[in-house]
């Protein structure tokens, strides 16, 4: 299936004030309104839904290229946009403020907007921060997480939509596993679904084949772990890729804690070198954003130069696109395929 790709956004501004979209589409029925574009506030979430609208909607990704989403800052008439436009989706998560503030008041103020949250009814797979992944590997079943209080987390009757629940202690990148995948990619087809009830078979058909795409992912991370000759890694970021070391059961040290801005102490990057050493590392990781393309990250340099290491691959975390990615026409599958699998095949010694 082809995929439209849509002029993006520039970013910039700040969201207006709610007033001033207020009563926009008042005399609008969401029965009588046709539902013809959307937005996606992720890329991954931009890439799949388009792959289940099929040619039904053209979807748009506000985020440029070259940019994640992480801090990002919405020009002043995107909410507008959106709602001119009839469907939205997102990840209602505060790492994503900016759609969260978006979603509110579309919710608040469009009756006729149809807003989707892809983590909807997921909060019991959701990782908490600092989750400590081991190396034999996670059920791919989705049995409620049980946390540190004993206490099963189970919110599967929440609809995603009223933001009453508090989603801050969660690892937002649930959207890296592709088994946890499948699941919001029920949630953006019941979201095409109330806009458009008369395509849903097609709507679950394009799903269903995007399903064998994710299960293809699933098995090659799967083989890749059990045939790597050792299930640590070094990744010189903040710690993005947890649902995919808790999913099949290996360990990216950082010295980076789970927030990008952060910057590590001399210790952390000692006993960081100390781990490159001890484990036969020759190949560290670092996230592709954190350089222009071509070039690594200091704190790689850092690494390389005080280690026994002598390479260094980029990671995708799937939220965003480069220049020469876009060009390519990659989406998700194609980001995990060509850089991310082949860079923990190398990494964790797989080959």
């Amino acid at each position: 299936m082809s995929r439209t790709r849509r002029s993006l956004l520039g970013a910039g501004g700040s969201l207006l004030a709610a007033s001033a979209f207020a009563g926009c589409l008042d005399d609008l029925d969401l029965a009588e309104r046709e539902y013809d574009t959307g937005y996606a506030a992720l890329f991954s979430l931009w890439d799949w839904t388009e792959q289940v609208s099929g040619e039904t909607m053209d979807f748009e990704n506000p985020v440029g290229t070259g940019e994640s989403g992480h801090g990002w800052s919405p020009p002043g008439d995107l909410t507008r946009d959106i709602a001119d436009a009839g469907v939205f989706v997102y990840f209602d998560t505060p790492e994503f403020s900016w759609a969260q503030d978006i979603a509110s008041t579309l919710e608040a103020d469009y009756d006729d907007v149809i807003v989707v949250d892809g983590f909807a009814g997921l909060d019991d797979q959701l990782l908490e921060w600092g989750h400590e992944t081991g190396s034999d590997g996670h059920d791919h079943g989705t049995d409620t997480e049980t946390h540190e209080d004993g206490e099963a987390e189970n919110h599967s009757e929440d609809d995603g939509h009223d933001h009453d629940h508090d989603r801050s202690s969660f690892d937002p990148h649930a959207w890296l596993d592709p088994v946890l995948a499948q699941d919001i990619l029920e949630n953006l087809v019941d979201g095409l679904v109330e806009a458009h009830p008369d395509e849903e078979e097609t709507f679950r058909t394009n799903a269903d084949e995007y399903v064998g795409v994710l299960e293809d992912v699933d098995q090659q991370l799967e083989t890749l772990v059990e045939d790597a000759d050792r299930r640590t890694a070094v990744f010189a970021g903040h710690d993005s890729f947890t649902y995919l070391e808790d999913r099949y059961g290996f360990e990216l040290h950082t010295p980076v804690g789970v927030s990008p801005n952060e910057e590590p102490s001399q210790g952390e990057i000692s006993e960081t070198i100390e781990h490159i050493d001890e484990n036969g590392i020759d190949t560290i990781l670092y996230d592709a954003f954190d350089a222009p393309e071509g070039q690594h990250p200091p704190l790689v340099g850092t690494l390389l130069d005080g280690s026994d290491a002598t390479d260094a691959r980029p990671l995708a975390t799937a939220s965003g696109t480069l220049a020469s990615w876009d060009e390519k026409g990659w989406g998700y599958r194609e980001q995990m395929e060509e850089i991310n699998i082949p860079a923990f095949r190398e990494a964790l010694d797989a080959q």
